[in-house]
């Protein structure tokens, strides 16, 4: 189905974070409006796929489309444009498809895959990608089971297809050819061979690099949830303990409980933002890294082409050179003669393809090294910014809590109290040497200070001993009687 009417208006997707993508700059694709359908036993779930031009220069499409086209577009890519990364595709999903929060998760990465495709400088004008997001479904189903190159004429509003000979036919003897060269590793060379051997072993060890990096941050991100829960845990237990005490201290241990609470729902929407922006980004950077094995693995499946296309030359060649040796046989020499040059054709279309998808892997390479250094800086520092912030509305939440529990003062029998905030004396209050000595200062004339009074040691308790007489020996029975009588009196 695709509509030409007027478009809806364009709603911007919200992304996590400020931080601007390559793919941005196709916000006018959209994929939205899962719906699932049921077709006898089977069933799927179908998108809208919305193609807006701010600009008005092309006109506006609305197609439905189902993940298997999506599929098909994705292969189709790495055949039209061998050698180029083709950005990653949502895996298959043969169970809780159609769970809201997956068919939602996929919505996304699908909407993602096509801007990534729209601004590819190498697929960005690919014929499937046009058709894609054109065709309407007679066309499309056309396109899908076609074999050659479709696309849709903007002039005459019909579809086109051209039938483009591929130098890696389909067949038994064809499949058995290349892997005859492929064992025998009688492959051609190239001067950039040496080049790259060295970005397989780059791109095999970043992999590696990238897995150890991406395996910490979930781990991580589950700890974060972890301590989530656990701040949880422990606000309850305090609430608890703040209902078995009365007073300020109940209050005090109730306000801990719910400081834990508010910790809680920070940990756990730190979790939350560093999977979304630092887990989840790393991860699709591992899918990237594993788009650049594709491509090195066209690459050189293109090199097997070429060199099994050699190989057929040759072995044509000195078939063609016995056959015009031997008398009788110049009606197969004939045939074989027409085979070789036909064979020369495919060598030659195989060698400007090998060489066309080797400068394509090259441009591919060096695109990717350079757009992975910002991306890994802005991802570090994303995470970083996090940290900082996470690390404030802590302390923040922390310091409101202390000058709370700072003013619980507790008296000489464990009671709690909160002090008041200035004290002050009564006149009708009786009062001690503080008082007398504020009486005494009233009395002196001004100006002149009391004379200073001598020291007064206060006299021993009567049961003391003199500092040189021994004590006298204690009586333990008398002890032990009293104790018994002190206890019996309870």
């Amino acid at each position: 189905m695709m509509t030409t009417g007027g478009p809806p208006p364009l709603v911007p997707e919200a992304h996590h974070g400020s931080r601007t993508r390559a793919e941005d700059a196709a916000m006018h694709i959209t994929v939205s409006d899962p719906v699932q359908h049921t077709d006898g036993l089977k069933s799927y779930t179908s998108y809208r796929v919305d193609v807006r031009h701010s600009s008005g220069d092309m006109p506006y499409s609305a197609v439905l489309r189902r993940y298997s086209d999506f599929y098909w577009l994705y292969e189709r890519l790495h055949t039209e444009r061998a050698g180029a990364i083709v950005p990653p595709i949502p895996d298959k999903q043969p169970v809780g498809r159609f769970s809201p929060a997956f068919v939602e998760d996929r919505r996304q990465q699908l909407e993602r895959f096509l801007r990534r495709v729209a601004v590819h400088p190498e697929l960005a004008d690919a014929p499937s990608l046009d058709t894609f997001l054109r065709a309407d479904d007679v066309s499309f189903q056309v396109a899908k089971n076609a074999k050659g190159t479709f696309f849709v004429d903007n002039t005459l509003s019909q579809p086109l297809m051209m039938n483009i000979p591929s130098p890696k036919k389909d067949g038994i003897k064809r499949w058995f050819a290349e892997a005859k060269t492929s064992m025998t590793g009688d492959l051609i060379k190239s001067p950039d061979d040496d080049l790259f051997e060295e970005i397989a072993r780059y791109i095999h060890g970043l992999d590696a690099q990238m897995r150890a990096v991406s395996h910490q941050a979930s781990g991580l991100v589950r700890k974060g949830k972890e301590i989530a829960n656990g701040m949880f845990e422990f606000g309850l237990a305090f609430n608890l303990l703040g209902q078995s005490e009365a007073d300020a201290l109940g209050d005090a241990l109730r306000k801990m409980g719910d400081t834990a609470d508010q910790l809680s729902v920070l940990s756990a929407e730190q979790a939350e933002k560093e999977m979304q922006q630092f887990e989840e980004p790393l991860q699709d950077y591992i899918k990237l890294i594993h788009a650049v094995k594709l491509a090195l693995q066209r690459r050189h499946e293109k090199r097997l082409t070429c060199s099994t296309a050699v190989s057929d030359v040759e072995s044509k060649q000195m078939q063609l050179a016995k056959l015009r040796m031997q008398i009788g046989s110049e009606a197969k020499a004939y045939q074989t003669e027409m085979a070789l040059r036909r064979a020369q054709d495919a060598e030659a279309m195989a060698r400007d393809e090998f060489a066309v998808v080797s400068q394509r892997v090259l441009r591919e390479v060096d695109r990717f090294r350079r757009e992975k250094a910002e991306d890994m800086r802005r991802t570090v520092l994303d995470y970083i910014n996090l940290q900082v912030e996470y690390n404030k509305r802590m302390e923040q939440v922390w310091a409101t809590l202390i000058p709370q529990l700072e003013n619980v003062q507790l008296d000489g029998n464990n009671h709690s109290h909160t002090p008041p905030v200035a004290a002050s004396i009564s006149p009708h209050r009786p009062s001690y040497s503080g008082h007398a000595q504020s009486q005494q200062q009233l009395s002196t004339p001004q100006g002149q200070y009391p004379p200073p009074q001598p020291a007064q040691m206060p006299p021993p308790p009567p049961n003391q001993t003199h500092q040189n007489q021994m004590p006298a020996p204690i009586d333990s029975s008398g002890l032990s009687v009293q104790y018994r009588d002190a206890s019996s009196g309870f």
